[in-house]
C-alpha cells in the first residue's frame, strides 16, 4: 500500500509540476506595448548624455591647447603646443563624428517610439 501511495504522489507531483511550467508562459504579463522602443530611446538619451560629456571635455582641451600655443616662449614650446593642439583637435572631431552618430541614433529611436504609440488603438 505504501509503494502505491508514494508512486501515486509521485506521478501527481511530476504531473503538477509540469503542468505548471507549460502553463507559466501563458499566465506571463505581456510586455507593456512599445516598452522596447522605449528602452532604446531611454538607452539613446543616456548614451548621448556621455558622449555630450566627453565632447564637452574634449572642447575644453583644445581650449587649452590653443592657450598653450599662444604662451609658448621659446620656438621649442610652441611646436610642442602645436603637436598637442593637433592632437586636441584630431580627439574632439572623432568625437563630434560620434556624438551626431548618436544623436542620429536617438532621432530614429524616437520616431519608432512615436510610429509605435501611434499603432496603439486608444482606450476610450
Amino acid at each position: 500500500m505504501r509503494t502505491t501511495t508514494r508512486i501515486a504522489g509521485a506521478v501527481a507531483g511530476i504531473a503538477f509540476a509540469l503542468g505548471s511550467v507549460s502553463a507559466a508562459p501563458a499566465m506571463a504579463d505581456k510586455p507593456a506595448p512599445c516598452a522596447q522602443q522605449q528602452k532604446q530611446v531611454d538607452k539613446a538619451e543616456v548614451q548621448l548624455a556621455k558622449v555630450t560629456a566627453v565632447f564637452q571635455r574634449q572642447q575644453a582641451k583644445v581650449k587649452k591647447a590653443k592657450h598653450e600655443v599662444e604662451v609658448a616662449d621659446t620656438a621649442s614650446e610652441r611646436a610642442h603646443a602645436k603637436k598637442v593642439l593637433a592632437h586636441a583637435r584630431e580627439k574632439r572631431t572623432h568625437v563630434k563624428k560620434a556624438k551626431t552618430a548618436q544623436q542620429q541614433r536617438l532621432t530614429k529611436a524616437q520616431a519608432r517610439l512615436e510610429a509605435c504609440q501611434a499603432a496603439q488603438p486608444t482606450a476610450s
